[in-house]
């Protein structure tokens, strides 16, 4: 509901300051839209992850919170120990904000926010515990790696935020899987993490859903594809598997097959164009969609079903033996299969009309 309101109130301000989007080469918007929901997202998620770090830092003393029952405040303590790391990701999450509104409104080169990305992405992994862990136990090595794939999931969702509510309801989506598998290792803190940020996203998806009536922009793309990678990396896979098996390790990466397809794709494409794959433009695969007629809502449809088939299959990593993990994985590439047809057929179908 914070959301909610938030949004309405930025899509006023910000239509009255002039803070729009207009229509460019990259998307099929044909009016201007204001930007600004990522003001209303990172806003919603700070009040209450502030909200929660000042109730249970000065009402932890004993019998200050008894009125939330023992299944609540038997958790205080671990809280307490992670606040400072949480601190450091809410700094982290700040920065991406301000960077992502600057762009918002300058422009800036790809290349300069490359730089403060990686910084964020080094310094969430290295003081805020934001990295993988599982078969390495070279810190320097975890740290880098985790940063990379950080980065790569910022941009992901960056290059996802081409159509109305592409990136936000991909971004529930997946952030629902690893809600589903933060809540089978037992992992408190990470799952709450997680509801308030699909809540943050369903409030801003109320406006953004087609036909958008705001655009989130850099300030919002990079906060959500930060909070994503922060899931991946946070949620508990292997230790806690069911199975007791490895393979469960690769949730996150089926989980964002489908925008990590896109991501790719679309960066190799350009690049053998001779463009810059950090240039807009009309390839993704969700204007190859728009192209052969489907309507904005069925292209946005079609890909989160796209993301929830793949999703879905992978909550039974935890269950499954390596038979089963590899159906999975089998069902995973077929997926990225038929989105691969329509990449390679919508140029047929362009030259035919």
């Amino acid at each position: 509901m914070l959301s909610v309101i938030l949004t309405a109130v930025v899509r006023k301000l910000a239509a009255r300051a002039g803070f729009v989007a207009q229509p460019t080469t990259d998307r099929f918007a044909q009016t201007s839209i204001p930007l600004g929901g990522g003001i209303a997202i990172f806003t919603t998620l700070m009040v209450f992850i502030l909200a929660a770090i000042t109730v249970v830092k000065f009402l932890a003393a004993p019998g200050h919170l008894d009125w939330l029952g023992e299944s609540v405040i038997i958790h205080t303590p671990g809280f307490l120990n992670k606040i400072g790391q949480l601190l450091i990701i809410l700094l982290c999450v700040f920065v991406l904000f301000v960077l992502g509104l600057w762009d918002d409104r300058k422009h800036l080169g790809p290349f300069f926010k490359l730089a403060v990305q990686f910084a964020v992405a080094i310094i969430a992994a290295a003081f805020a515990d934001v990295r993988v862990e599982f078969f390495i136990e070279n810190k320097i090595i975890t740290t880098v790696l985790s940063a990379v794939w950080i980065v790569l999931i910022i941009n992901a969702f960056n290059f996802l935020d081409n159509m109305d509510g592409l990136a936000a309801g991909i971004a529930v989506i997946a952030s629902s899987i690893l809600f589903t598998a933060a809540a089978l290792s037992a992992q408190v803190f990470v799952g709450g993490l997680a509801i308030v940020f699909i809540g943050t996203l369903l409030g801003f998806l109320v406006f953004n859903f087609p036909p958008a009536k705001i655009f989130m922009g850099d300030a919002g793309s990079l906060v959500v594809g930060f909070f994503v990678a922060l899931l991946t990396l946070r949620t508990t896979y292997y230790q806690e598997a069911q199975s007791g098996q490895w393979y469960p390790v690769f949730l996150p990466l089926l989980v964002m097959a489908v925008p990590l397809y896109d991501f790719i794709s679309v960066t190799f494409l350009r690049i053998s164009q001779g463009k810059s794959p950090f240039v807009g433009d009309t390839q993704h695969f969700s204007h190859r969609l728009k192209k052969r007629g489907l309507t904005d809502t069925q292209t946005v449809l079609t890909l989160y079903l796209a993301t929830l088939c793949t999703g879905l299959g992978v909550t039974f990593l935890y269950q499954v033996n390596l038979a089963g993990a590899i159906l999975i994985f089998a069902q995973t590439f077929m997926i990225l299969a038929i989105i691969a047809i329509f990449e390679t057929t919508a140029g047929n179908d362009k030259s035919r009309n």
